[in-house]
């Protein structure tokens, strides 16, 4: 069962190329990447293991701060992130918060919806680009 205010969807790719073409997407839009967690990698360091799973937080002031004005509790889901991360039988997945969602979540009602729509339409077009093969 997928948690609330939760898109995932597959990739056609490895988890570490996903991630790549991710970043290379993020930075495409002029976003910021502001950090890459391999969460395996620390599971591996505390003598754990884990499939391949990493997060990367990224975004842009213009788009985050409007949202962040309104509901300053924003700021505990911005700047955005996407999660890639392999499930048991090896497939890769990509999984991002609903930008509508955190929007309801925080209470922020239909004045930001272009901003909240904007935010939404960039998420989806750079995942798609992130989890295709072509």
């Amino acid at each position: 069962m997928t948690p609330a205010g939760l898109i995932t969807i597959p990739s056609e790719l490895s988890a570490a190329e996903t991630m790549n073409r991710l970043i290379a997407e993020v930075r495409a839009k002029g976003m910021t990447v502001f950090a890459r967690i391999d969460h395996a990698a620390g599971a591996m360091a505390a003598g754990l293991t884990l499939r391949p799973t990493e997060l990367l937080i990224f975004g842009n002031p213009k788009g985050g701060t409007p949202p962040m004005q309104t509901a300053q509790t924003m700021g505990i889901d911005l700047p955005l992130k996407a999660l890639v991360w392999q499930d048991e039988a090896g497939k890769t997945w990509l999984s991002y918060n609903d930008p509508a969602w955190l929007a309801r979540r925080h209470g922020i009602d239909g004045s930001l919806e272009s901003t909240i729509c904007l935010m939404a339409g960039a998420l989806q077009a750079i995942t798609a680009k992130a989890v295709s093969a072509a």
